[in-house]
């Protein structure tokens, strides 16, 4: 039977969701910084459909982040919320200097499956935890960022 609330304190049984939401939070945050710098310094001749692109993604991942952290402090603890928790908790990892439209997409390609793969990790937790809001989240995150990556991975071919 699903939890239909929470307790201010987070139980043992919601440990490991909350453990891999902080992931996914992590994970979310990196994504939505390395494809707001994408946006912002991508060139080429696909740079109108790309920079439109970054910006619907990035502009999605706003608001998701904050869902996330939001379920976290649901369920009685803390949200991560500095670059130093995020370096240590994230899959995706930062971009740095000067990189071209192609290997963008190629980057965004790989993390856009990295988080969906932090967002089973979470369903798998909330399930074992009878945590269906947490489940529900997570399942939501994953459709998403398993279509950001087919729009991106079409740019490849």
């Amino acid at each position: 039977m699903a939890k239909s609330s929470k307790t201010a304190t987070p139980t043992n049984s919601d440990q490991a969701t909350i453990e891999s939401l902080g992931k996914l939070l992590a994970s979310s945050y990196t994504l939505y910084l390395k494809t707001h710098n994408f946006h912002w310094n991508v060139t080429g001749p696909m740079f109108t459909t790309l920079h439109t692109l970054f910006m619907t993604q990035y502009t999605e991942l706003a608001l998701a982040i904050d869902e996330v952290a939001e379920r976290i402090r649901a369920l009685g603890d803390f949200a991560p919320g500095s670059y130093t928790e995020f370096e240590k908790l994230s899959s995706v990892k930062e971009s740095v200097g000067r990189v071209t439209a192609m290997d963008m997409i190629r980057e965004l390609v790989a993390d856009q499956k990295s988080v969906a793969k932090a967002a089973q990790a979470v369903i798998e937790a909330a399930e074992a935890a009878g945590d269906a809001a947490s489940a529900d989240l997570a399942t939501r995150r994953m459709d998403v960022h398993e279509k950001n990556a087919w729009m991106l991975r079409a740019h490849l071919e």
